[in-house]
């Protein structure tokens, strides 16, 4: 740490004023700034960055301030999480770390710093006249080439240039979080953010609860805000595959105004410096009304200060959902249509409704090359899509956004908003045929007449395309059920995983590679994409959609979707972004993270996804491929099952059956299936107590290999069970002291019952489920299978394969994983 101390004059510290006497223009490496009166103010005199108390706290912070304006406005705090108690603070540069810090009590407590690391030459710590505290390479002379800068990291203030929205590149989301009072600048309940939707839009947040919303933007301005002259404050919108934002700027430069968020009544402000009373007027506020609250109508009502009540269905084609509390001024369940949308038809039309702020933005498709035109025809092509709107009202109007389930938080906007197209039946349209001569009106009906055939033809045609490509389910299977599965359309999936870029790939199996992606909605996913080249085909790919589109279980992975286009055929699962189980326990650093704990409820959790395919889901379903990495793992380290495409049913008391076609992996197989093609839920329940064991072990089945005895590890733990010190299996990671050591031991017994040699021996799913749960006595294990050795008459534990193994196909579905 290098610093060096500056002398001052003095520092004269008033309630609502600090003027400093010693000022510094910028800091390198060499120099530091001390809560001694010492301040860096920008080189026109605008911003100073110094210490302060808010209110009566005697709390000390780091933070900017207009340097000019007698009423002390801090715009920026930089410690406003950890305060310091005293006047210790220190803001220097450490040069091991290559980032400047605020450290305090003698130089001992680091309260903040730039995290900037890896920073060299000749760093300069400087605050512009724009109020942005910046970093930069002293001898880098491009102007924005910033090393950090304050403005990435805003408070509770938004100053003229500044950003509040998303950085794509680095995934930095520039947001602004109120004060939690005067007296204390830590982060408050109430935060603005951008959402990014596919139709972006800021919204105001208190706590996890979404407060307001401005509406999308519309080109010209945010489609809630009402149209005003003469702005002072005005917004600008940008948005590429980089960056989504929205920026203030000042009409005036003269003029000197911000936008605050805070706990008040009104918690977003625009505000402006007034010279002639010296002190800052409220320009614009937010909320201004009580139509400004978040879905105040509920879905498909809207807010309107004019009406009585404020609360109106949308016209006369929707009327209230619960009409008793609608009379109470319980406006929550919003309106329902007085006609349903019961069939899906191209002479739908749509009801113009004007002088709105546009829906929440959440569930919306955007396209901005279309036309309004277009954009209708999008809109009626698929029977999800409700209402429409341009995202651009500037020379005419261009580019489409189409909402599809209920509409949200509408408002009337007097004298601005925006034009809304909200779909309805032909039957409300009202249309009239006129009545000419007989012979027109047959004719008119025989046309009418062949144009519902051919709506029912090309409404029926997608499905029906979709079911010969599907064909039937082998009756061996299961029994012929209509698929209940949303289909996705080529298009769809192409945009949401950029085209099947390679930077999107995840990975690739037997089934062919698979690709994150992003919905319309925000919605992560990810994509399976059957590979021309690979072993499997349309009879896997048509089993996994079968089988798991009728499963619903928290412990199964979740399918979305498919997609079958020509030689296309697409599986979109939901993602996991914790990857798959064997991406930790084989892993010499990532299995560190897995506590028993951890390990114990991801081994409770595939039980009970096994138990309810055994036994509890209206199909009976033996997996055939159950193996760590089949096991996915979500953002709290839950545990779900994949991969059905190997999957078989059984019906009535059916228990188990026979294949020609071995399929699966080496290491998890039971031996009759393996060797005889036989299977049941008992190779089911072998697979587990494999996984068990690995999960234990932190050793990988198929990989484990003992040395010194040439023992697998069903041999290895079979082997130190017979000796007494089964604890010696346990992975070394997971420490006596983090685990209980009742439940270790519990798990190797149940882990050995389950991998017995004989299928009947071997527990169900059920019984495994119990055995987790409780603490009974267990039954002592019998001889596993597929414990190999060496062929020593004098070693009681020498055991190997009665039967040689045959040829076995590896093929299995592909792992979803994130990289």
């Amino acid at each position: 740490m290098e610093k060096i101390s500056f002398m001052f004059i003095s520092a004269l510290l008033l309630c609502y004023f600090t003027e400093t006497f010693s000022a510094l223009d910028a800091i390198s490496q060499y120099e530091s700034i001390a809560d001694n009166g010492t301040s860096l103010v920008s080189k026109g005199g605008v911003f100073e960055l110094g210490y302060f108390s808010p209110g009566s706290s005697k709390n000390r912070y780091l933070g900017i301030w207009y340097q000019k304006i007698p009423v002390q406005t801090v715009v920026w705090v930089a410690n406003r999480i950890n305060p310091i108690n005293d006047s210790s603070g220190v803001l220097s540069f450490n040069s091991t770390t290559g980032e400047f810090i605020l450290l305090s009590h003698g130089n001992k407590t680091v309260v903040w710093s730039t995290n900037s690391t890896g920073v060299d030459r000749s760093p300069v710590l400087q605050l512009l006249d724009s109020g942005n505290l910046v970093l930069r390479d002293d001898k880098d002379e491009n102007i924005g080439n910033y090393l950090w800068q304050s403005f990435d990291y805003p408070c509770d203030t938004l100053l003229p240039g500044m950003k509040l929205g998303w950085d794509l590149k680095t995934g930095l989301n520039r947001r602004l979080s109120a004060w939690n009072s005067p007296d204390d600048p830590s982060p408050g309940n109430f935060t603005w953010e951008m959402e990014l939707h596919a139709y972006p839009e800021p919204v105001m947040w208190n706590g996890t609860k979404e407060f307001l919303r401005s509406g999308p933007w519309n080109g010209l301005q945010y489609s809630g805000k009402p149209t005003k002259s003469l702005p002072l404050l005005k917004y600008s919108f940008f948005a590429n595959e980089d960056e989504v934002y929205l920026t203030i700027l000042l009409v005036n430069e003269s003029v000197i105004g911000r936008m605050v968020l805070n706990q008040t009544i009104f918690h977003r402000q625009s505000l402006i410096w007034s010279a002639s009373s010296q002190n800052w007027t409220i320009y614009a506020a937010f909320p201004r009304d009580q139509c400004d609250t978040y879905n105040l109508c509920g879905g498909n009502g809207y807010c309107s200060l004019s009406a009585t009540p404020v609360c109106q269905c949308l016209d006369k084609h929707f009327r209230p959902k619960l009409l008793a509390n609608w009379t109470s001024n319980d406006w929550s369940n919003g309106c329902e249509r007085k006609k349903a949308l019961t069939s899906c038809q191209n002479n739908d039309g749509f009801a113009k409704y004007e002088g709105l702020k546009l829906p929440d933005t959440t569930r919306t498709w955007v396209n901005n090359g279309m036309n309004l035109k277009e954009c209708r025809a999008k809109c009626l092509s698929n029977c999800s899509f409700m209402a429409y709107a341009n995202t651009d009202v500037r020379d005419g109007g261009k580019g489409c956004a189409i909402w599809f389930g209920d509409l949200l938080d509408i408002k009337q906007i007097p004298g601005g908003g925006q034009d809304l197209y909200i779909r309805v039946s032909a039957s409300e349209l009202g249309a009239k045929i006129k009545k000419w001569k007989i012979g027109l009106v047959v004719l008119a009906a025989v046309f009418a007449i062949l144009g519902m055939l051919l709506v029912y033809y090309f409404t029926c045609n997608k499905k029906r395309k979709f079911q010969d490509n599907i064909g039937k389910i082998d009756r061996d299977n299961e029994e012929q059920e209509d698929l209940e599965l949303p289909l996705f359309d080529l298009p769809t999936m192409a945009a949401a995983t950029n085209n099947f870029s390679l930077d999107n790939k995840l990975g690739e199996g037997g089934f062919g590679p698979v690709y994150r992606g992003r919905l319309i909605d925000g919605q992560e996913i990810a994509v399976k994409r059957l590979s021309r080249s690979s072993g499997q085909g349309l009879k896997e790919f048509k089993n996994e959609v079968n089988f798991i589109a009728k499963l619903q279980h928290r412990n199964l992975v979740r399918l979305l979707g498919c997609c079958i286009e020509g030689e296309e055929k697409l599986l979109v699962y939901e993602f996991m972004p914790n990857k798959s189980l064997d991406f930790f326990i084989f892993d010499e650093t990532r299995r560190k993270l897995l506590d028993w704990s951890k390990r114990f409820n991801i081994i409770c959790g595939i039980a009970r996804g096994l138990l309810y395919l055994h036994q509890d889901s209206r199909l009976r379903i033996v997996h055939r491929d159950l193996k760590a990495s089949n096991v996915l793992l979500d953002s709290e380290m839950n545990p779900k099952i994949s991969d059905f495409g190997l999957a078989r049913t059984f019906g009535g008391d059916e228990t188990e059956g026979n294949t020609r076609r071995v399929v699966g992996t080496y290491g998890y197989m039971a031996p009759e299936y393996a060797i005889e093609g036989q299977f049941s839920i008992k190779s089911d329940v072998f697979s587990f107590g494999i996984i068990l064991l690995e999960i234990v072990s932190g050793k990988r089945s198929k990989g484990f290999y003992h040395m010194k005895h040439n023992l697998n590890l069903i041999g290895n733990a079979w082997k130190m069970w017979r000796e007494g010190r089964p604890l010696e299996l346990m992975d070394e990671c997971i420490g006596n002291n983090s685990c209980t050591v009742s439940e270790v031991l519990r798990c190797i017994h149940i882990g050995l019952l389950c991998v017995q040699q004989r299928p009947e021996d071997r527990p169900t799913m059920s019984s495994v489920v119990q055995m987790l749960g409780s603490e009974t006595a267990l039954p002592e294990p019998a001889q596993p299978g597929f414990v190999t050795a060496e062929k020593n008459p004098h070693d009681q534990y020498s055991v190997s394969s009665t039967q040689e193994l045959p040829s076995v196909n590896e093929v299995t579905i592909t792992l979803l994983q994130a990289r």
